[in-house]
């Protein structure tokens, strides 16, 4: 279990409902291609006795090429990641699962707080028989890959022209007003003798780079989307979704994302919130190893060592 923390200059958590679905919608487009990327499968509302109204999506996640090398060596040349997310802002779940490898999943719980990262307590109930390892991330002065770098996304030098937000300066963690933090639980399961340490200790750091890099563009792309409704919001996301399924080479359907709530039974909940009724069997999270180096990007390629 990796818990991290990323607080957010300059965004407090009411506003960030809205920064949240404009940068998941913009970063899958960007980041998807002819034959890879992003494939919305359903985007639906639907209503928890518990969490109250929420949000489901399902998406194919095509990656092959961003694989290391010893990993596209076992996995076919064509496969997909599916991902499944319940939103319940402002707390989430989002599993991901892969049809080729029945023992890998990866479980994330989101819980988002006006706050610099300062509550430690905030997933105590569901690891008070674990131990745990904080992981602070700062969207301003950590290193990302390279590849990802851009200027313009460079919170160390961005300003907000419509709310005069930033820049982030070194420290601002303890100056910065408002803030808020997104507080991730991370659990890795990889179940195959000889490369679980490895695999799950590769995936943490992948996980690590891409929600640096979202929570990066959300406050980066601040001036496209604070002034969104969340019915403008929710357009944006369904004609940028049809569009990015068009850019990997999908076309299904139109995507319908509906406004009139769905019954909890229709669209089941994963079995990590124990408050959500299950229909079908989802992944179980299991603990990964807590001794294992730390970095601060993921690598392009794992070279693992010899017997």
């Amino acid at each position: 279990l990796l818990p991290l923390s990323l607080p957010i200059g300059c965004v407090p958590v009411f506003q960030y409902r809205i920064g949240q679905l404009y940068m998941i919608s913009k970063h899958s487009h960007e980041q998807s291609d002819r034959g890879e990327g992003v494939e919305v499968v359903q985007n639906e509302p639907f209503e928890d006795p518990d969490h109250g109204q929420g949000q489901f999506t399902e998406k194919r996640v095509y990656l092959n090429s961003k694989l290391p090398s010893w990993a596209r060596a076992v996995v076919p040349k064509i496969f997909y990641v599916t991902e499944k997310a319940w939103n319940y802002y402002p707390y989430t779940v989002t599993e991901y699962t892969c049809s080729f490898l029945p023992k890998f999943s990866i479980h994330i719980e989101t819980k988002y707080e006006d706050n610099k990262g300062s509550n430690d307590n905030i997933f105590d109930n569901e690891l008070k028989e674990q131990e745990r390892e904080v992981c602070f991330v700062d969207i301003a002065y950590d290193e990302i890959p390279e590849r990802y770098y851009k200027e313009s996304e460079d919170l160390r030098y961005f300003k907000s022209q419509k709310t005069s937000r930033g820049i982030l300066q070194e420290g601002w963690r303890d100056t910065q007003d408002p803030i808020m933090c997104s507080y991730k639980l991370v659990t890795v399961k990889f179940e195959v003798w000889g490369l679980q340490t490895r695999v799950e200790q590769f995936v943490h750091k992948v996980i690590r780079d891409v929600l640096l890099l979202g929570h990066r563009q959300a406050f980066a792309w601040v001036d496209e989307w604070i002034d969104m409704t969340m019915d403008e919001v929710r357009e944006f996301e369904r004609n940028i979704q049809e569009a990015t399924n068009q850019k990997i080479g999908i076309f299904p359907p139109s995507i319908s994302i509906s406004e009139t709530s769905l019954s909890s039974c229709a669209l089941t909940g994963p079995a990590s919130a124990p408050s959500t009724p299950m229909c079908t069997d989802a992944p179980e999270s299991l603990s990964v190893p807590k001794d294992r180096p730390r970095k601060k990007s993921a690598p392009e390629t794992l070279t693992l060592s010899e017997p």
